[in-house]
Parts: C-alpha cells; sequence; structure tokens
C-alpha cells in the first residue's frame, strides 16, 4: 500500500486456520490440552546431558500441584510473584500456578544484578519469588534488605542452598507437597480458582528494557496474549506437532509468546536447553521446526560460520565461497518458490548436497521449517545469507507493547529491507511526522502505576505510538528506517539513519557492535567494538600474540581490517542517493567491549545511545577534531564483578568515502 503520510493499513485473520479457542486464560487453556492431548508431550529439559519430557496431563499436575502451594503459603489474587532464571519448566510452570489463583507473575532479567532488580521488585510489589537456584536467591537475599515486603523466596536448583536456614526461602518441592495437602483438603479450590478468571484480567507484566531510563512495567491480559498467540499460528500454519528451542530471557516478550502463549494455544513442545553456554549444542541435537532469534544470535552464528570456514582447508574454502557466491545469485528465489535458470537450479542443488544441507545440519536448522527474527533490525546481507542456504528466516516487527505482532512477512513476499505487511488483525497508519502508529487486539493495557506515559503512548481510541519512522511501500509492506528520536540531519540536510548504518557495519564478522554519530554534524562517525571471537581466532592463526581485548583492538592490522569493512559500507551507502551523505568519514575502536553491566546496553543486548554518547563525550568530539588520537580513562565491570578504571590511547581513523570530497586527512 502506497499513499500520504496518514494512509492505514489493516489485515484481517480470516476463519481459515485460525484455531478453535478452548479458553480465555492459559490455565483454562492447560486443563485443555490435559484432556485432549494428555499424553504428549508439552516441555523438555535437558539435564545432566539427559533429556527429560512432561506430557500435559503431568503439567497440569505439576502446576496443580504448585498453585494450591502457593495459595496456602498466602498468594491471594492480585497478589505479583517474580520468576528468575534461565529456561526452565518449574519457572514456566510458576507463570501458569500464579495465573491458575488470579496472581500475576512478574519475569525478572536474569542477569541483572541485585540493584536493578530492587527496582521492578518493589515498584511492582512483589511479595513472592520463584528464583531459579542458588545464584538467584543471593540477589533476591539482597533485594529483601531494603525491600522486606519480600515475603518469600522459593527455588528449584537446591545446589548450594542445602544449609540456608532463613525460614521464608523454601525449595520447590515442597510447596508442591503442601500444595498437595492443600488440594487434598481442598477439592474445589483449584478449579473454582481457574474458572473466576477472565480473558479481560491481567496475565503478566514485562518490563521493558529501559534503553533511555527506567523500564515500565507492562500490563498485557490474557486477551492481548490469546489472542494474539492464535493470530501468529494462523497466519504462519503453526500446529502441534512443531518444537521450539526456549532460550531467550524469559523476561521477554519474544520469549513469552513463543514459548509460552504460542504453545498453550497450538499444543507444541517446549524445550529447554541444559543451559545457556550449551545452546548451540542443544540446538543441534533438538533440531526444532520452529525458532526465533534477534539479530545478534544469528550475527553470531554467522561469525561462527565464517570462523570456522576460515580455519577449514584451502579446498574447503574455496567450494563454500563457489557456492555461496551461486546462493546469493539464486538461492532466496529457489525457496520462494520463483523461476531460476536451468543452470543455476542444477548448481544450487549440487551446492546443497556439498555445502547448505551440512551446514544447516551443523547449526541445528535442518528441521526448521519457519524462523523469525527480531527485536531490532536484522542486517540485509545477514538477513540474505540465512534465505540463501535454505532457512525459511523472515523478519518481524513488534514490541511490549503489541504481544509481540505489528508486522510480519508472508510467504513470497519476504524482504530484507522491509518488515512485513500488518499482522493479521492489526492496523498500522503513519503520522504526519512520519512514526509507525498501530492499533490491534494486542494492544497493552497499560504501564503499571504510570499513567502518564500510559496516555503519552496510548490514545484514547487505542493507537500506540511505536517511536519508530518508517513508511508503506508501494506492496503495502513496512520500512523501518530507524527510532523515530534517533533519526536526524547532517548539516548539509543529509539523511542520518543510525541504526540502519550500525547494521551494515554489523555484518562484518569482525565488527560486535557499531554506534553511529552524525546528527547536526558535518559528517558521519563510529565507535566500533571488534568481535573478540572472530579477531582472536584471526590472531590465532597469524601467530599475533595479544594479551587483552585492549591489545588485540588496537593492534595495527586489526585497524587497518576494520577500515576496509568501513570503506565496503561506505561504497554500499554511496549507492543510495538518501544516505550517500551518512558515509562514515572517521571512526575509532574502542578499547573495551561495551556491557550491559557497566550501563552501556540494555539487558536485551540494545545500545543505550545516549549514555554511551553522554559517558564517552570526549571521545564524539575527538572524532570531529583535528586530533588523530585521543586518551581515555573508563571504569568497568570485571566477569567477578570488580570494578577497576582501564586506560588507552585510541587511534582516530579516516576512511575513504564514495562519490563526494575525498577522505579527511589525519593530522599529525
Amino acid at each position: 500500500m502506497s499513499g500520504p503520510l496518514d494512509a492505514t493499513a489493516s489485515q484481517d485473520l480470516g476463519a481459515a486456520g485460525a484455531p478453535k479457542l478452548a479458553g480465555d486464560t492459559f490455565p483454562k487453556l492447560l486443563l485443555d490440552m490435559a484432556k485432549r492431548r494428555g499424553d504428549q508431550p508439552a516441555i523438555r529439559e535437558k539435564e545432566y546431558g539427559i533429556w527429560q519430557s512432561w506430557t500435559w496431563d503431568q503439567v497440569a499436575q505439576e502446576i496443580r500441584a504448585l498453585a494450591c502451594g502457593l495459595a496456602a503459603l498466602g498468594l491471594k489474587r492480585g497478589d505479583k510473584i517474580g520468576i528468575i532464571g534461565d529456561n526452565r519448566p518449574r519457572l514456566y510452570w510458576t507463570m501458569t500456578a500464579a495465573q491458575a489463583v488470579g496472581a500475576i507473575p512478574v519475569p525478572l532479567y536474569q542477569d541483572s544484578g541485585a540493584s536493578e532488580l530492587s527496582f521492578v521488585i518493589e515498584h511492582a510489589e512483589i511479595r513472592f519469588v520463584m528464583a531459579e537456584d542458588q545464584e538467584q536467591v543471593d540477589k533476591m537475599l539482597t533485594v529483601r534488605e531494603s525491600y522486606p515486603k519480600l515475603e518469600r523466596i522459593f527455588y528449584d536448583d537446591a545446589r548450594g542452598l542445602r544449609h540456608y536456614g532463613q525460614d521464608f526461602v523454601r525449595d520447590f518441592a515442597s510447596v508442591q507437597a503442601q500444595g498437595r495437602d492443600y488440594d487434598a483438603r481442598h477439592p474445589g479450590f483449584y478449579d473454582d480458582a481457574v474458572a473466576a478468571a477472565s480473558g479481560a484480567d491481567t496475565a503478566i507484566f514485562l518490563y521493558t528494557s529501559g534503553t533511555t531510563g527506567q523500564p515500565k512495567g507492562v500490563v498485557l491480559s490474557f486477551d492481548n496474549l490469546i489472542k494474539t498467540a492464535a493470530n501468529g499460528i494462523a497466519f504462519d500454519a503453526l500446529n502441534a506437532d512443531d518444537e521450539v528451542l526456549a532460550y531467550l530471557p524469559m523476561a521477554w516478550v519474544g520469549d513469552h509468546l513463543f514459548s509460552y502463549g504460542q504453545s498453550y494455544v497450538a499444543g507444541f513442545c517446549v524445550s529447554c536447553p541444559e543451559s545457556s553456554d550449551t545452546v548451540l549444542l542443544d540446538l543441534r541435537e533438538l533440531g526444532p521446526t520452529y525458532f526465533f532469534a534477534p539479530p545478534r544470535i544469528f550475527e553470531n552464528i554467522l561469525t561462527t560460520v565464517m570462523i570456522r570456514m576460515e580455519d577449514g582447508g584451502w579446498l574447503k574454502r574455496r567450494m563454500f565461497k563457489y557456492f555461496m557466491t551461486v546462493a546469493k545469485r539464486c538461492g532466496t528465489r529457489v525457496l520462494d518458490g520463483k523461476p531460476v535458470a536451468l543452470s543455476d537450479r542444477l548448481l544450487y542443488a549440487l551446492g546443497n548436497v556439498m555445502v547448505f544441507a551440512p551446514l544447516r545440519n551443523t547449526l541445528g536448522f535442518t528441521r526448521i521449517r519457519l524462523a523469525y527474527t527480531a527485536g531490532e533490525a536484522i542486517g540485509p546481507d545477514i538477513f540474505d545469507f540465512y534465505r540463501s542456504i535454505g532457512i525459511n528466516l523472515k523478519q518481524l516487527y513488534g514490541s511490549t507493547e503489541a504481544s509481540v505482532y505489528i508486522t510480519m512477512q508472508p510467504d513470497g513476499e519476504i524482504l530484507p529491507d522491509t518488515v512485513g505487511r500488518p499482522a493479521p488483525g492489526v492496523e498500522i497508519k503513519i503520522a504526519e511526522d512520519g512514526e509507525v502508529m498501530f492499533r490491534s487486539p494486542g494492544v497493552f493495557v497499560e504501564y503499571y502505576k504510570n499513567p502518564e506515559a500510559t496516555a503519552s503512548t496510548k490514545t484514547a481510541d487505542g493507537w500506540v505510538h511505536t517511536g519508530d519512522a518508517g513508511f508503506m511501500d508501494d506492496n503495502g509492506h513496512l520500512k523501518i528506517i530507524d527510532r523515530a528520536k534517533d533519526v536526524g540531519h547532517l548539516n548539509d540536510g543529509g539523511l542520518f539513519a543510525p541504526k540502519y548504518i550500525e547494521n551494515k557495519l554489523k555484518f562484518f564478522p569482525d565488527i560486535k557492535e557499531a554506534v553511529a554519530y552524525g546528527h547536526q554534524r558535518n559528517y558521519c562517525a563510529a565507535f566500533i567494538n571488534i568481535d573478540l571471537e572472530a579477531v582472536g581466532s584471526w590472531a590465532e592463526r597469524n601467530n599475533v600474540a595479544y594479551a587483552s581485548y585492549q591489545e588485540l583492538a588496537a593492534n595495527p592490522d586489526v585497524l587497518k581490517t576494520i577500515t576496509n569493512h568501513v570503506e565496503a559500507v561506505n561504497r554500499d551507502l554511496s549507492q543510495d542517493p538518501r544516505l550517500a551523505s551518512s558515509q562514515i568519514k572517521r571512526f575509532l575502536v574502542l578499547h573495551k567491549e561495551l556491557d550491559a553491566d557497566d550501563g552501556e546496553l540494555t539487558r536485551t543486548r540494545k545500545v543505550r545511545r545516549s549514555f554511551v554518547a553522554d559517558k564517552y563525550g570526549p571521545l564524539v568530539e575527538a572524532l570531529y577534531s583535528n586530533q588523530d588520537q585521543v586518551h581515555v580513562e573508563t571504569e568497568m565491570t570485571f566477569e567477578d564483578g570488580r570494578k577497576g578504571v582501564v586506560k588507552a590511547d585510541l587511534k582516530i581513523l579516516a576512511a575513504q568515502t564514495f562519490g563526494q570530497s575525498e577522505p579527511l586527512k589525519m593530522v599529525g
């Protein structure tokens, strides 16, 4: 669809393929699944190298015992219970158990420190917490010192907790044991409690990642999540035979919808990896059919592939490069069922046998029939790489406030530079200032205890401001340019879209993160983080000794390689008249990785742009000066939690630009 800036686009779900909902809350859906699919696997967990499964009937029994136990210990309708840890069946069960008795689950980011958690726990008025292990229990004990309203702490994994003597710290099994006794004495309690809830009731609080300030508690109802889950299932023909790997943070709306909501609606099995360190190994073992990952995961996987290829023999490298050229030429057309020359089709088939199929198998993608990426824009080259080797990767555009879906890509209409058409049941309009707005069944209820933010985000008639700038193309697909607040202009009037530039830089395996600057400046400049794994592999192959990230990032050969990457991006930008003036003229390679523990990234790994600009203000100004070197001293958090100061003298590098003026000369 094309038209003026206030044009509205929408897509209706229609009756075909829509799953018939057997309940308007997740506890009701669970009871239905236990009746209809009681002997089918509902969830798995890998522990000590062995996969353990629970059927829908077993899950229903586990949750009933837990819900009754929580009620016996004082959890009441309207109370909030925090949930923190890696993806574990018992943590997912806690969500449903809480909902069954009318309480509200509040998942917390498991890698957050106690100080970060304190804000959410106090803001949400959390009384109980279900923690995965000793690490998370210790955080809760720290929080409780300043917030005594945190009454009880439960835990799943008992390792290291045997001698914790506090009477308010209890293990999961003992809660269930108390629940079975409570259920026997109050046989009608659980069923009555489940029946008392309705779709309009609050299902969960999901806190935003806090890119620009304190996190906001997004209140979502059962109707929001269940209707949105059903619409997504109908759109992509998901069914009970699909399998998904749950490894993303449980506090993130994407995991909640895909690993929880859609599983309860469609009845497919969810599998939890052994640990965050074994995800790729467990992915290969499991071979899911439905997979979701943010762009960073796909970028990391591609980096691993490229490193392995560089480590391979010359024949393997040559064969890989040859067939990847074939894949780049025709792979996406083969996947979409579009016309392809016979010669290319035959070469692609040979490449599939020799390269693509073995690669998909190595990555654990052999059985995948649908993969999604979202959270932020993915580089077009990265997107095309996966599709070209036969992986049905799609982009979607969504948000916590939408219960995920705003746009989705229909089969046969998958483009790397758009995020698809409006999702089923979603309306989209572009405001006069270019901001994308939407209205849908998934629109959030409110921001908890924040009526001002609610009113500024959601209009009285249900339209939600996304904060993103975009437009509808001639085919009715949405194109997102950048965050509306981040889109700017250079002093010559040229468009400056930092995220677009950063994503092009991050396509290169050697570059892990980038932050671009240019708004109201004479030219575009950038900070760059090298990828320690990729560049470290290069150093090992070439016998280059280094003692730290800082030393490797300052290596002259590394800087030369990064310069080549920047100039390749400039060459691409020069081909787009709208962005040609945004070519990067000066940049520097940072002396440390941007880190969530240092406040530079959110817990979902998004750059906190304004924080970085303030923290490294002198470096930004140096990029717009005649300096060719700048001294920096930065406090950083080490892996063991200690803090220290890292010092460095950073080189400011000039990059060649194309179709414009000559590159700036370094002054020395």
